[in-house]
């Protein structure tokens, strides 16, 4: 018997009888391949059963994401597995993608899509603001809407090809199970020698024809449909991936700059979070994320600069007796039995080495309150085109970090007219709802400017403060673009209060050096004062931030 099949079934005279043994033989490798075209794969990364979890979670929790599947629907039957797939590449910590080979061919484009994605120059920097976090994954696929529906529009004639493939592989699946359910026929007429007859006999090596030309085809078919170059697609590619890449750094970047944090984020709900990410966008000072991500680096830094319990600011190292400021390695004396009577004697003599300071006084322990002008005036915009609104409330953000640091209430006042005043507070105590902070700093009342209502209302704040715990020594920074009169009865009536309560009170005129000028009434009120006319220099205010 010949070893090729066709020749075998060529050279076979039509009708007459075969041994079934040998029937067998030439519709084995037939068989073989009836057994083989089981289903091939419909996801091009592969996924465990946790990640698929957290697509379906995400998605029946995205709405967003529900109406770009039943778009793309329109536009290709398996839209929603492309969806997946683009979703398992951001989220996965190491997408890995299937060969082209181990794919349904109606999923091909699929395939084509994901792997240009993840080709592309700035698949790596999304890749680090979405690799384990639903939503960010999410928020990629969102952002490549537009570019999924380009790729599927130049990939139509693509998809048909595909799916011509996949009917050809079909048929010669069918072909082969074909060949398997006539041998099974030919096996049931055989004789007890194994003979089967002629009819019989034909009916397998026919079907065993037919089983070779529909594998020839798809076999054609499949090479083709692997084989074939999408126009457009790496191009579509590249520009959703930065244009995502983008979007992710930008948000990211937001939410750092309103500090918040990883595990905060981890706790909300899609929702929840989809919430909060659209208000920052589209908040008041949505735009001056960055300067309020600087300005709170900054205040971070001035705090590392700090000495606790020295005054001033740290200049050196002198020699004295004052216990307050030893140096480490002069108290680390005290630790060793042989060097206590060195110590003794140094500390008898005022030649203890003590941190040296100067220019500042000691920092302040009742409240930190932020009085912050939300006149009209306010609005303009300086250098950068950053507003007086934004610094100012900039620097309010970061003095209500540099209060919580310290364990201290803090209390943000928003004013303009004296008729206009709201006041936030944030406890020592409890969390800083990230509500109340974006309600602090977007509220803008507009009008004119008063002086007396907002610092009256810190005095009574701080009054309130002592009259509960006690405290005294807190701070009241006045952030003012204007200036105007206060009445000789109320200023009695302020510095009255200001020698009882031991507060300290820093102005900031911005924009407008007349404000801080000589003789200005807010020179008269503020134990310390400056003027900002550059909004782009968070460090005009640095010194607050060693002080406070």
């Amino acid at each position: 018997m010949d070893d090729d099949a066709g020749a075998h079934s060529d050279t076979t005279a039509r009708g007459e009888a075969s041994r079934l043994g040998e029937l067998a033989d030439l519709a084995g490798q037939w068989l073989a391949l009836s057994a083989a075209t089981g289903a091939r794969h419909t996801g091009a990364v592969v996924a465990d059963r946790f990640d698929r979890i957290a697509w379906h979670d995400t998605y029946a929790q995205s709405a967003a994401l529900r109406e770009l599947a039943d778009e793309l629907g329109e536009r290709h039957a398996h839209a929603a597995d492309l969806l997946t797939d683009t979703f398992m590449a951001a989220y996965k910590a190491a997408p890995r993608l299937r060969e082209g080979a181990e794919m349904e061919h109606s999923r091909l484009v699929n395939h084509r899509v994901v792997a240009a994605l993840l080709e592309s120059p700035d698949f790596a920097e999304l890749h680090r603001e979405t690799a384990g976090d639903p939503y960010a994954a999410a928020m990629a696929v969102l952002a490549q809407g537009t570019a999924l529906r380009r790729m599927l529009d130049d990939t139509r004639a693509t998809r048909d090809r595909d799916e011509r493939a996949g009917r050809a592989r079909r048929d010669a699946g069918d072909a082969a199970t074909a060949v398997a359910e006539a041998l099974r026929r030919a096996a049931d007429e055989a004789g007890e020698d194994g003979t089967v007859p002629g009819p019989a006999a034909d009916a397998v090596r026919q079907a065993v024809r037919n089983a070779e030309a529909a594998a020839g085809r798809a076999a054609a078919d499949a090479g083709q449909a692997l084989a074939v170059a999408v126009p457009g697609v790496r191009a579509a590619a590249r520009d959703a991936v930065a244009k995502s890449s983008a979007a992710a750094r930008k948000e990211a970047a937001l939410m750092r700059a309103w500090g918040v944090g990883s595990g905060e984020l981890e706790r909300m709900s899609f929702d929840e979070r989809a919430r909060l990410a659209e208000r920052l966008r589209t908040g008041r000072l949505a735009e001056w994320a960055e300067l309020i991500g600087r300005f709170r680096q900054m205040a971070d830094g001035e705090r590392a600069r700090k000495v606790e319990n020295a005054t001033g600011e740290l200049i050196g190292v002198t020699l004295g007796d004052d216990l307050s400021r030893v140096i480490p390695s002069e108290l680390a004396n005290l630790g060793l039995p042989a060097l206590r009577a060195v110590f003794a004697a140094r500390y008898a003599a005022g030649e203890l080495m003590l941190y040296d300071s100067q220019g500042e006084q000691a920092t302040g322990r009742g409240a930190v309150i932020a009085c912050v002008d939300t006149s009209h005036s306010m609005y303009e915009a300086g250098p950068g085109g950053i507003t007086r609104e934004a610094w100012a409330k900039a620097c309010a953000l970061a003095l209500l970090d540099q209060a919580r640091h310290a364990g201290r209430d803090f209390v943000g006042i928003v004013f303009s007219a004296a008729d206009k005043l709201r006041v936030f507070r944030f406890p020592a105590g409890r969390p800083a709802a990230l509500a109340h902070t974006l309600d602090f700093t977007e509220t803008f009342l507009g009008g004119g400017t008063s002086y007396q209502r907002p610092l009256t209302a810190a005095g009574e704040l701080l009054e309130e403060e002592f009259n509960d715990t006690a405290r005294t020594r807190g701070d009241i920074v006045m952030l003012t673009d204007d200036d105007c009169g206060v009445t000789e009865e109320w200023m009695r009536g302020w510095n009255e209060a200001k020698r009882r309560l031991g507060f300290r009170v820093f102005g900031v005129g911005i924009g407008a050096p007349r404000v801080a000028a000589a003789g200005s009434v807010l020179e008269a009120l503020c134990d310390n004062l400056r003027s900002v006319e550059d909004f782009t220099d968070v460090h005009a205010a640095a010194d607050l931030f060693r002080v406070i």
